[in-house]
């Protein structure tokens, strides 16, 4: 009995998509509702991250002043501290955080790397040149504040895979590269799963897997997940 509903139904497909003009006119819409579905989620994402970001810095301003004064008389060094970061499709772009370390501890780092296994992950639980204030910015996730700046501009948004550094994206293979075929986040779905306690395989996967099957439902889920990550602050160092 279904097969007689269903079969009509197919040869009627079948000859709507037999004939070439039929089909071309076909694809030509579906290409452009996907197209018009991709602008659409575009630029709601892109209004969420402007307002986002302009509320959070707003209402934060005094918290963002303490922390600032904070870093400043910790040892009178810079309050911000710039970095080089990949972003979409290998572009690269300044990226700042709240310093968190000492004024020299980029000189230290070469010893320190060859504590730790993974060179794409860098990250050492009791990394020895981080400061008092700075250990406390990280355990909330506070250092990453200016990189609001980073979402207004329109170089990352509120939620994508973090971006990384060009030495890790100089060992990434072609299966890798694929973190760089969206625009970077300020979270992303690894950070609310376990942040640095996650190896890196598992934060590729978890980025790639988010890159599949990303949509504003995900993003919300990934924000309001992001909230108790910070203040539980489990794998931040």
């Amino acid at each position: 009995m279904l097969s007689k509903v269903i079969e009509p139904n197919l040869r009627k497909l079948e000859k709507r998509f037999s004939h070439p003009a039929r089909r071309r006119k076909a694809m030509t819409a579906l290409r452009l509702t996907l197209f018009i579905k991709l602008k659409l989620t575009s630029s709601v994402r892109r209004i969420w991250d402007i307002t986002s970001a302009l509320v959070a810095l707003g209402l934060g301003w005094p918290l963002w002043a303490l922390l600032a004064l904070l870093i400043k008389f910790t040892d009178g060094g810079p309050i911000l501290y710039w970095q080089d970061r990949v972003g979409y499709r290998g572009q690269l772009f300044a990226f700042p955080k709240f310093r968190s370390m000492r004024i020299n501890a980029d000189q230290y780092q070469h010893a320190l790397e060859n504590q730790h296994a993974d060179q794409r992950t860098f990250k050492l639980k009791n990394d020895p040149r981080v400061t008092y204030i700075g250990r406390w910015m990280r355990r909330f996730s506070l250092d990453e504040i200016p990189q609001l700046w980073c979402v207004l501009i329109g170089q990352m948004t509120l939620v994508g895979p973090r971006p990384p550094l060009p030495r890790e994206v100089s060992q990434y293979g072609l299966h890798a590269r694929q973190r760089l075929e969206i625009t970077p986040g300020l979270t992303c779905i690894w950070q609310v799963s376990g942040r640095s306690n996650i190896a890196f395989d598992g934060q590729l996967a978890m980025d790639l897997q988010y890159i599949r099957e990303r949509s504003i439902a995900l993003d919300l889920r990934i924000l309001l997940l992001t909230l108790p990550a910070v203040f539980l602050g489990r794998g931040a160092y």
